[in-house]
């Protein structure tokens, strides 16, 4: 196999990787950064100009990261087939649109001459391309005298998140994507049967991150609704900040059971945007496939409502209750990012992180502040002392590195790829891949160059 990683920046940002195993030449999700802009945010597409071109395209999931330039890399290639997932199928259109709507408005504030990458008619242009397959069947292709199968297994990641088992003659190749094992309340953890495998192409989001003992994911969520119930018998606010897809659900259906169940006291909740608006896709893919566990009726119960910002951020008032926005990195401009700005001068409420944030981002640099300091929202040129207690809980949507570590030393591969993790993420896999089995090969690429593994 020749491997390249096509992440420009590496770590976790613009994922799309390049394969070439025997004559079959094929792209790994297409993504783009979610903290830079323009075409710093891009995978290294150029790298695919010239011959030959490649056969196909598999999607994992539809969070932007992986998502989020498909457009960019289908017009180069009209033609080729799109392999996912069908709830992926059923989402990638409008997180597509989604994105052109915030590219548009990136290109007012921010003057970015690039944006938008593409329009509403070139996101639609690209679905004839789109092909589902189900979970756990093999995918057969053929070029010439060459053979080539695909599978999908659910990873648990988020709705329609798949690893994917490539085997080629007598080669096998497997990739996680993004990966969780623990039951969600929305949906199943992943499910990857025992099997051998020659080369493992592994996420690392976590390899920075040791679960502390006593923290299980019931232990966090009975640790979070202690402190919501503090903070709404306290009269004050509770932000969670949250990606659109999949985590803004999860959260819902974790209120609603813990309201029904009187963990934390009935109040009004709050949200808005696209994270609402995918609730629908929800709803249809839980009646195709069986494979989602959320209703819209959930929302109905929990009586969500819009929220109403002041007219002047941080000054004013927001009314108290539950906040669920994105982006879960309260990225500039973003409602959550709105809501902090408000909400985080008061003692009396609290910013509840339950997922990934990267560190130089608006929410990263919220989390290592400390109560007193100086916070900026730049985006509103506005200054303010942080008074809220910010809280982060363990609930993350990719697996703990033990149980990854785990899975892919059962797989006794002779090489592994380490993709989707910071410096220090990988650096920890690599030694413990490397203690574990000394003739093993682990690679972290360097971004654009192709390796032979």
């Amino acid at each position: 196999m020749n491997y390249t990683d096509l992440n420009r920046l590496g770590g976790i940002g613009a994922n799309s990787s390049l394969y070439q195993v025997g004559s079959f030449r094929f792209v790994v999700d297409s993504g783009i950064h979610p903290k830079e802009t323009g075409k710093a945010s891009l995978p290294l597409l150029d790298l695919l100009n010239g011959e030959p071109p490649i056969d196909f395209v598999i999607l994992t999931h539809c969070h932007l990261d992986h998502l989020g330039s498909l457009p960019l890399l289908l017009k180069k290639y009209p033609d080729v087939p799109v392999f996912m997932s069908l709830p992926t199928r059923m989402l990638a259109g409008r997180m597509l649109r989604n994105s052109v709507n915030v590219m548009k408005r990136q290109a007012r504030e921010q003057s970015i001459p690039e944006y938008p990458f593409f329009s509403f008619a070139e996101v639609e242009r690209i679905e004839h391309q789109y092909e589902a397959l189900r979970f756990d069947t093999p995918k057969v292709l053929k070029k010439g005298k060459d053979k080539l199968e695909i599978v999908l297994y659910p990873s648990g990641h988020v709705v329609g998140a798949a690893s994917v088992l490539v085997q080629h003659e007598d080669a096998s190749i497997f990739i996680t994507g993004d990966i969780l094992f623990d039951d969600q309340l929305t949906l199943p953890g992943a499910w990857i049967p025992e099997m051998q495998v020659d080369i493992v192409v592994t996420e690392t989001t976590r390899g920075c991150t040791q679960r502390a003992k006593g923290r299980s994911r019931e232990e966090e969520c009975a640790r979070l609704y202690a402190s919501m119930s503090e903070t709404l018998k306290g009269g004050g606010s509770c932000l969670l900040p949250v990606f659109a897809l999949g985590r803004l659900q999860e959260i819902m259906a974790m209120l609603h059971q813990a309201m029904k169940r009187g963990d934390i006291p009935k109040s009004a909740v709050f949200s808005a945007g696209l994270g609402l608006d995918l609730v629908d896709y929800f709803d249809d893919i839980a009646k195709d496939t069986g494979l989602v566990r959320f209703r819209r009726r959930i929302l109905h119960e929990l009586k969500v409502g819009e929220p109403r910002y002041p007219k002047v951020p941080g000054q004013g008032s927001m009314p108290p209750g539950i906040y669920v926005l994105s982006s879960g990195m309260m990225v500039e401009h973003t409602p959550s990012y709105q809501a902090a700005a408000t909400l985080v001068g008061s003692e009396r409420n609290r910013i509840h992180f339950v997922g990934y944030c990267d560190p130089d981002t608006p929410g990263g640099k919220l989390r290592s502040a400390k109560q007193g300091d100086t916070v900026s929202f730049d985006a509103y040129d506005l200054n303010v002392k942080l008074r809220s207690p910010v809280e982060v809980y363990d609930l993350s949507g990719h697996a703990d590195r033990e149980e990854l570590l785990k899975l892919v030393e059962g797989m006794e591969p002779e090489a592994v790829v380490l993709t989707h993790g910071d410096t220090e993420a990988r650096s920890w896999f690599k030694e413990h891949l490397t203690q574990h089995d000394g003739s093993c090969k682990v690679l972290d690429p360097e971004p654009g160059r192709t390796y032979e593994v």
